[in-house]
């Protein structure tokens, strides 16, 4: 409770420091503006964001019954958790003033200052600042939305609440600012990340793999999860097909032909990964499974992510393919194999994803899909250094993502526990957490059970 009061006093402050911000807007720059470019770009925004809500009917309809609100909240909240805190700072650390190539200074846009009448940014010069703030703003939000499939309910609200926090400012933001930034680290380096290989999937993907570790119970038995809803799971996953083009194509910048080849190549590896995921299936002796069909479709989303921009069509049908294999291989492992509790598979489909996906526009990119790739071609047509260069990436980004996540996670646990205890997961996070049900309650066997 007095958490909660506390939260609630630190949002009005927030606010009514802003409201009294003594900085007045100058003049809104129009010179050099695309009203082409800012259409798709205002377009692709909502699209962005309309892969959360699909993310938490893709979520919600894999978890079981008393579970199914607590797991699509967790999606929704962080709109509005990161929402805010992308104006107050996020967006600064992000892509503020570089200090030194790993970090924005968070007194550069600090509550947004500047945004509105700001210079467009460098890399997108046709469309207003504050459109390419918000355009960045919803790959913040659904980059630790990601990782909830991991621990759907094990842990508790109000500490996800703050792991939420503490991952968007010091996981994600970094990431951010190194591969997207003109002055980060990783983008000088020559690293080729067009939508979020690194930024988004592999950060919530290991993120995923440190709370599988941390929040195991090795004394208490895996037991497999029953979906509710596979109906949610196939709506999920339109909207994610659906808000993946703003995703990817979005991230092209402008409404040219290099945003029509990323929609191209979005569509197709998608649509090779879900059938592969299925015919490795019925292989194997399963049977095809709508289920099926939508993690693989989802993991060849993932996968062409960081190489929409700089690949081929027919290159995008081998990335989804290849992609969906070594995910499902790593899914079945995970859990035959190891006692790791990663609930809905985030990190065979994310970590595993962005992962391959970030080796395979090394081996694939094309500077004939898109001139700006000054790095060179894939190790496929006979240049190395792009292939090294993600190599090197990847020896970083994987131990910071993992390491720092878990640092995160063993904070969050010391400031509000982490884990629900065995009464409320055995009533379920939807009544324990939110005293919500998706069904009629009967409050007596409820309280029974707890008992």
């Amino acid at each position: 409770m007095k958490k909660s009061i506390l939260l609630l006093v630190l949002l009005i402050a927030v606010s009514l420091f802003a409201v009294f911000q003594p900085t007045v807007p100058g003049t809104i720059i129009t010179e050099g503006i695309n009203s082409g470019d800012v259409a798709w770009m205002l377009c692709a925004s909502a699209l962005v964001l309309l892969m959360t809500p699909g993310l938490a009917y893709f979520y919600g309809g894999m978890i079981d019954t008393k579970n199914i609100i607590s797991t699509m909240l967790q999606s929704f909240i962080a709109m509005g958790v990161v929402s805010v805190l992308w104006i107050v700072v996020g967006f600064s650390m992000a892509f503020g003033e570089s200090m030194g190539g790993f970090i924005g200074n968070p007194a550069t846009f600090f509550m947004f200052q500047h945004v509105l009448d700001g210079k467009p940014w460098s890399l997108a010069p046709t469309i207003p600042l504050v459109l390419f703030a918000f355009f960045q703003l919803k790959f913040a939000i659904i980059a630790p939305a990601l990782i909830t499939g991991t621990f759907a309910e094990r842990i508790k609200f109000k500490s996800y609440i703050i792991f939420l926090v503490l991952f968007s400012l010091l996981i994600y933001a970094p990431l951010a600012h190194w591969t997207w930034h003109p002055d980060g680290f990783l983008f000088k380096l020559g690293v080729l990340d067009f939508a979020g290989g690194t930024v988004v999937h592999m950060s919530a993907g290991f993120a995923a793999l440190a709370a599988s570790i941390y929040l195991r119970n090795k004394s208490e038995e895996k037991a497999p999860i029953a979906p509710a809803n596979i109906p949610f799971v196939l709506l999920g996953t339109g909207l994610l097909w659906f808000g993946w083009f703003g995703f990817n194509a979005g991230s092209a910048m402008s409404a040219g032909t290099l945003a029509a080849s990323a929609f191209a190549v979005t569509n197709t590896a998608s649509a090779a990964a879900g059938l592969c995921w299925v015919l490795f299936d019925m292989a194997r002796n399963k049977k095809p499974s709508a289920l099926g069909f939508c993690i693989g479709a989802v993991v060849g989303l993932v996968a062409i992510t960081p190489a929409a921009g700089y690949v081929t069509i027919p290159s995008s049908i081998f990335i989804g393919t290849v992609s969906a294999l070594a995910s499902n291989l790593v899914a079945h492992w995970k859990t035959t194999q190891t006692t790791l509790e990663d609930t809905l598979d985030v990190f065979p489909c994310h970590g595993v994803g962005g992962l391959m996906g970030m080796v395979l526009t090394a081996l694939l990119a094309n500077t004939a899909v898109n001139s700006a790739n000054t790095t060179g071609n894939g190790l496929l047509f006979g240049e190395g250094t792009l292939f090294k260069v993600h190599l090197m990436a990847l020896a970083i980004v994987i131990p910071y993502t993992f390491v720092g996540s878990y640092l995160i996670l063993k904070i969050t646990d010391l400031v509000s526990s982490l884990k629900v205890s065995a009464e409320e997961k055995k009533v379920g996070s939807d009544l324990s957490q939110h005293g919500e049900n998706i069904y009629p309650v009967d409050w007596s066997v409820v309280k029974e059970k707890i008992a």
